[in-house]
């Protein structure tokens, strides 16, 4: 598990304008693997403060999202694994769609080191991003 997020290392992103809530990703925690898999801890904020911390995994051949585990108020970490799932860029978590699409996975290949992923989130999007085919739906 990596580290517990610090607020120094938290990267905004948007996701929808529709949305009061605020996401980050942790820039110390994201972590293309050999596998096409890049991880990274997610913090989804609430407009009171209330925050949910996960360390997920997006595949990007796929568009699916794993969940390992979530985070403590102490910093520790509750390991859940789940399953590979799809997500929908429509659906109710669309924070998942927009971090596949537009700065881990543009074209749907994965970045290829953190510093990539750190940068395309600074930025507001990976340069690659843009239109991609669809995914079948």
């Amino acid at each position: 598990m990596p580290a517990a997020p610090r607020q120094a290392n938290l990267l905004p992103f948007f996701v929808s304008s529709a949305s009061e809530f605020r996401f980050f990703v942790d820039g110390a925690s994201i972590s293309p693997g050999k596998d096409g898999v890049v991880r990274y801890t997610l913090i989804v904020r609430s407009p009171p403060g209330a925050e949910t911390v996960s360390y997920e995994g997006i595949r990007c051949a796929t568009g699916e999202v794993k969940s390992y585990a979530y985070g403590r108020a102490d910093g520790s970490w509750t390991v859940r694994p789940g399953a590979w799932r799809r997500f929908e860029a429509r659906g109710v978590q669309r924070w998942h769609d927009a971090l596949w699409r537009e700065y881990f996975c543009p074209r749907e290949l994965p970045i290829r080191t953190a510093a990539e992923g750190v940068y395309a989130l600074k930025r507001g999007g990976h340069p690659d991003s843009g239109p991609t085919p669809p995914r079948g739906y």
